[in-house]
């Protein structure tokens, strides 16, 4: 397939699709203080006596307290956080009920963060979590993003998920600390605890992406249909859900940002919102 042909869940050429990618990390960056990929890896160091200007969303109110002085606190913001994107390539993404589809987005989303992050100087690297074997370690060339994301674009998809089983592989081979950012459906039963386990020596992000028809919210009565990665028979209503919910509070806990976002929904606005809270909350330790 010509890197030029458009997708079937994708109407946009290749020229159309690097536009849009550059658009979309445009807004994510724009208005951004620092950058909203530093996540948690911000280290508190020390507080200080306030000087006059500085911000109050800084202030250390335990010292203050215990002083009756005013202080705010310092923190250490490691420079050239590497950002690894896992891009579920798994044959579910490819099933929807219109276009562009979870799948598209997925691939946008993931080339909006990898322009965004270098613009920020954060090297960004790729692995495929579904039937493709992609891996790219992370790099600051812009011609090397946009290979990839082609790569992605055109690769045929299939098969089940392997998120779980790709984050448990790669979690010993990163030595450094990094920005995970998984973009996913999360169908696979596996993948919440791997994330978890991950997120212990890594900052996670988990962007779930979800059609209208897996929320019951397709416009069918009964009708009969075929497991995408399984390929197991089943006969369902337009009003069945297909997938789990997600406790975003357990991962929360875990120290996972989490953004549930309904394909049928405006998506660059909550994901430029979501990253701006992630920023914000990275500077506010």
């Amino acid at each position: 397939m010509s890197a030029d042909a458009p997708l079937p869940d994708d109407p946009l050429d290749a020229r159309q699709f690097e536009i849009i990618v550059r658009r979309l990390a445009d807004a994510l960056a724009y208005g951004q203080e620092s950058s909203p990929f530093l996540g948690a890896g911000i280290e508190y160091v020390q507080s200080r006596l306030y000087q006059n200007g500085d911000p109050v969303k800084f202030m250390d109110w335990r010292v203050t307290g215990r002083t009756g002085r005013f202080h705010v606190k310092e923190y250490e913001a490691p420079r050239q956080m590497p950002v690894y994107l896992l891009v579920d390539t798994s044959a579910s993404m490819r099933v929807g009920s219109g276009a562009p589809g979870k799948y598209a987005w997925a691939v946008r989303i993931a080339g909006g963060l990898a322009m965004a992050a270098v613009e920020h100087m954060n090297p960004v690297g790729v692995m495929g979590v579904g039937g493709d074997e992609l891996h790219q370690t992370p790099s600051l060339s812009r011609g090397a993003i946009m290979q990839w994301l082609h790569r992605l674009r055109h690769e045929p998809g299939g098969g089940e998920t392997t998120l779980g089983r790709r984050v448990r592989e790669l979690i010993p081979q990163v030595e450094q600390r990094c920005l995970f950012a998984v973009i996913s459906d999360l169908h696979d039963p596996d993948a919440v605890p791997a994330i978890k386990r991950m997120a212990q020596d890594h900052d996670c992000v988990v962007i779930h992406l979800e059609d209208p028809s897996e929320r019951g919210a397709l416009k069918a009565g009964f009708f009969r249909g075929v497991e995408a990665e399984t390929g197991k028979s089943f006969v369902a209503h337009g009003h069945s859900r297909f997938t789990g919910s997600i406790d975003a509070g357990l991962l929360a806990r875990a120290g996972i940002s989490y953004l549930h976002l309904p394909i049928d929904e405006p998506i660059v606005p909550r994901l430029r919102h979501f990253m701006k809270h992630r920023a914000g909350g990275a500077r506010r330790g």
